[in-house]
């Protein structure tokens, strides 16, 4: 019954717009009359939200609560290598989580350098192209990762598939994640993902003006494997 209920919650947090009984039965291929069962109980403690005309069965405040207070949780433990990466390359440090289909921004130190790229706490980024979005593709299950780049592709002949799933093979295989102005024109960076406890997935980036990425890049790789571990620890 737990690990049933855990996958109904791991499929509600993948799709945040909310789903229907029958969608969720057939999506974890349990029998719609167990799913149902479920669902009553997880409402009834406030890990769900059945209310209509709200798009269906979703999150609900009980989860939520416990998933914001683990990622003040993580901050507070990166924040120490992310200003140590900041002090050791004078660049701006992000750090973003895994929020359904995309990455949402939750911190950031930011760097000395005169010119540097910032964004806003809340922001959210695409998982394709974005540093911090090719690493936690590669950090979660490779079926999961092709379904989330196929749909957000969606038919774009500019990013080949085959392309894509064999950049964040090479990131599963140890490489650190890129962003050659491909989100933004003229801001690059590097980062990696990690996951807690609980499977959620972050990633440290580091956002780079274009104009002295080349300069700075072999830098930045190395000084980021290094607190890699520190991350990790």
């Amino acid at each position: 019954m737990i690990s049933r209920a855990a996958d109904i919650l791991r499929l509600l947090g993948e799709d945040t717009g909310g789903l229907s009984l029958g969608q969720i039965a057939t999506r974890v291929k349990l029998p719609r009359s167990t799913v149902q069962r479920i669902v009553a109980a997880l409402s009834v403690e406030g890990f769900i939200s059945t209310e209509k005309g709200y798009g269906g069965i979703k999150l609900g405040p009980e989860i939520q609560s416990l998933a914001q207070a683990a990622e003040a949780d993580m901050r507070d433990r990166l924040r120490p290598v992310m200003k140590r990466i900041a002090d050791e390359t004078g660049e701006t440090v992000d750090l973003a989580v895994l929020d359904g289909d995309g990455m949402l921004f939750v911190d950031q130190v930011v760097g000395s350098q005169r010119l540097r790229t910032v964004s806003s706490i809340g922001e959210r980024f695409p998982l394709t192209t974005t540093a911090n979005g090719k690493a936690a593709l590669a950090a979660m299950e490779p079926a999961r990762a092709t379904r989330l780049i196929l749909d957000e592709l969606d038919g774009n002949p500019d990013r080949p598939l085959a392309d894509l799933l064999s950049e964040v093979q090479a990131i599963r295989d140890g490489a650190l994640a890129r962003d050659e102005n491909e989100h933004t024109e003229g801001v690059c960076a590097l980062g990696f993902a990690i996951s807690d406890a609980a499977g959620d997935i972050y990633a440290l980036s580091t956002p780079v003006p274009a104009t002295r990425y080349e300069r700075v890049k072999t830098h930045l790789e190395s000084v980021l494997r290094k607190h890699l571990t520190d991350s990790i620890d």
